[in-house]
């Protein structure tokens, strides 16, 4: 299903969302929906249903290009260092490699400034770690 197919009940909405989180965040991103059930099963809703289903699965851009656009979206919000560990998985999912990851959270600290492109880093590493891809070399 695409963006251009109709999907009718919010049930099919959700369930599109969901086959688009699980094939770019995988594990992480249900572990998010998760832990928003008990307290916003609206929330986690949406983000698959709309976040999803209806953004992430736009033809206009790979899913690597989106991952890419978010990364550094999260690095210049600062604070979101969860969420960059939840992308920084996906990313790695969608075919980035660390080397990429980390140079673009690097061109990040001119935008962003040194300390969100450190957090980010960071939290990049950690990822890293969890995944066995340490150490990550510069190109």
């Amino acid at each position: 299903m695409t963006t251009t197919d109709t999907a009718t009940t919010r049930r099919e909405r959700f369930e599109h969302g969901l086959d688009v989180l699980g094939r770019i965040d995988g594990e992480a991103g249900r572990n998010v929906l998760a832990a928003l059930s008990d307290v916003s099963p609206e929330l986690a809703h949406q983000v698959a249903a709309w976040g999803f289903g209806e953004i992430y699965s736009r033809p206009g851009l790979a899913p690597r290009d989106r991952q890419l656009v978010t990364l550094g979206m999260l690095t210049a919000l600062g604070g979101c260092e969860p969420q960059l560990r939840v992308h920084v998985n996906a990313a790695l999912n969608v075919g980035l490699t660390p080397q990429q990851i980390v140079e673009a959270l690097l061109h990040s600290a001119v935008y962003c400034g040194f300390p969100r492109a450190l957090n980010a880093t960071l939290a990049a590493k950690q990822v890293f770690a969890e995944r066995g891809l340490l150490p990550v070399l510069p190109a």
